[in-house]
C-alpha cells in the first residue's frame, strides 16, 4: 500500500477481547499489546469480566484529526485513542467480519459487500464455548445483524438506531451479558447521501460520540461490581466524492485509517 497507514489492524480486536476475558485463540491475529497492558494495569491483573463494544460506522481517523474538539467526550471517557487500520475492501461486512474473527478477509471468506452468515470461528463462538453470554444489538438488515447469525446467543434487531440504543441501555441495566455489541450505522448512511463533512453528517457524528459517552457513564454506574473493557470501534473510514456525497471501499488513507477509543473500568470504581 502506498501512503501513510496505521500499524495496528482491526484484526487485533478479536484476540484483545478474548484475552481481556481470560481466553486465548492462537488462530486469531495477535492481540493489542497496548490494550493488554492497559487492562492488566487498571484491573490489577484480574482482567475483564464484562466487555461492551460500541460499533459506529465509517468514523475515519481524518475526522478525528480535523474535528478533534468534537471528540472531547469520547476522549475524556476513554483511556486510549488509537489509530487503527481497516482491511480491504474497506466495506462494512468485510471489516466487521475481520474485527470479530481476528483474521483477514481471504481467510474468513467475506471479500465483497455481501452479508452471508460467517462459518469462520468468531469471538462469539469462543465465548459461547466457555459458557459466556453474548448479545448483538443492531439495526435490521445491516451487516452486524446478519453475518453473525446462527449462534447460541441473543440478537436484538430494530428498525432505528434510537431503538437499538434504548435496548442497549436496558441490557446494561439487566447486567446478564459478558459481551454486548452495539451497532449504529447512521453516520455512514448520512455521509453517503450528504458527504462526510455536511452539517447533517457532523450532527450524526456528534450523536455517535454522545451515545458512546452516555453508554460509558451508564456502565460506570450500573456495573460497579465488574471489571469492564469497553470500546468505540468503527469498521472503516470514508472520503468525499463528486456530487457532495461520501463513499468508502478503496485502499486509500481516508478509508483505511480509522480511530478507536478504549477504556477500562475497574470494579468498585
Amino acid at each position: 500500500m502506498d501512503g501513510l497507514y496505521d500499524s495496528i489492524r482491526i484484526t487485533s480486536v478479536a484476540s484483545t477481547i478474548l484475552e481481556s476475558l481470560g481466553i486465548k485463540n492462537p488462530d486469531m491475529a495477535q492481540s493489542n499489546v497496548i490494550l493488554n497492558t492497559l487492562i492488566n494495569k487498571k484491573t490489577n491483573g484480574r482482567g475483564a469480566d464484562r466487555v461492551f463494544m460500541f460499533n459506529p460506522d465509517a468514523v475515519a481517523l481524518w475526522l478525528y484529526q480535523k474535528y478533534t474538539a468534537l471528540f472531547t467526550n469520547a476522549v475524556l471517557c476513554s483511556d486510549a485513542a488509537l489509530p487503527m487500520l481497516s482491511v480491504m475492501p474497506s466495506v462494512t461486512p468485510v471489516c466487521f467480519a475481520s474485527m470479530y474473527t481476528g483474521v483477514m478477509p481471504e481467510v474468513h471468506g467475506i471479500t465483497a459487500y455481501k452479508k452471508p452468515v460467517l462459518k469462520q470461528n468468531t469471538v462469539f463462538d469462543e465465548l459461547i464455548k466457555c459458557g459466556k453470554k453474548c448479545a448483538i444489538v443492531s439495526t435490521e438488515g445491516d451487516s452486524i445483524s446478519k453475518i453473525f447469525l446462527e449462534r447460541n446467543m441473543d440478537y436484538y434487531i430494530y428498525e432505528t438506531e434510537e431503538e437499538v440504543n434504548e435496548k442497549a441501555i436496558e441490557l446494561i441495566k439487566e447486567d446478564k451479558y459478558d459481551l454486548i455489541v452495539v451497532y449504529n450505522g447512521n453516520y455512514d448512511s448520512t455521509m453517503h447521501h450528504t458527504g462526510p463533512e455536511s452539517k447533517e453528517s457532523i450532527d450524526v457524528l456528534k450523536e455517535n460520540i454522545k451515545t458512546y459517552s452516555d453508554f460509558v457513564s451508564l456502565i460506570k454506574n450500573e456495573w460497579k461490581d465488574h471489571d469492564v473493557f469497553y470500546a468505540f470501534a468503527p469498521d472503516h473510514g470514508c472520503h468525499e466524492i463528486d456530487g457532495d456525497s461520501g463513499a468508502h471501499g478503496l485502499c486509500m488513507e481516508e478509508d483505511m485509517n480509522i480511530i478507536h477509543f478504549y477504556g477500562v473500568k475497574p470494579k468498585n470504581e
